[in-house]
């Protein structure tokens, strides 16, 4: 895959949308020093290049009532492709694993979980990660504390 060429304006662009996705488009075209309808055309030029993949609200699990945050390390039977690709299709039917790694090393896969409390979460791991079909082993560890979190990509002097 070949990274997009973007030039100075367009990374402008897409570091002002992480910052805040929900500005006008107005707005944005005046911090990033053009006027609204070519910015628009550029921000619908990179949606359509998949660069920008979507929008969303960021949630604080603690305080919308999620307060436990834990990493559950998956080892496979069998790793071919095949057995790969149907964990991670199961997993993304879990509503409690909100991002999912195929790792490289000892660990097959990590998760990130959210759950409203450690029964939901045990409940989980028991009757859900565990019981599925080519599991072998799993590990959890539950978050103490985030200190640091960033969305998106690092985007610095050298791109804008």
């Amino acid at each position: 895959m070949v990274a997009a060429r973007l030039d100075k304006t367009d990374w402008l662009i897409l570091k002002e949308l992480q910052t805040n996705g929900r500005m006008t488009n107005v707005e944005l075209a005046r911090r990033v020093g053009i006027s609204a309808p070519p910015c628009l055309r550029r921000v619908r030029a990179l949606e359509e290049a998949g660069i920008i993949d979507g929008y969303c609200a960021l949630i604080d699990e603690k305080k919308a009532g999620f307060d436990v945050m834990a990493f559950a390390m998956v080892g496979l039977h069998r790793q071919s492709e095949a057995d790969l690709v149907a964990f991670e299709e199961r997993a993304g039917t879990w509503p409690l694993v909100r991002e999912c790694f195929m790792l490289s090393g000892e660990i097959d896969f990590i998760l990130k979980c959210v759950a409203l409390d450690l029964s939901a979460f045990q409940d989980f791991i028991i009757n859900d990660l565990t019981a599925a079909p080519n599991v072998d082993s799993v590990k959890t560890s539950l978050a103490i504390r985030r200190s640091k979190f960033e969305t998106g990509i690092p985007i610095g002097d050298e791109q804008s």
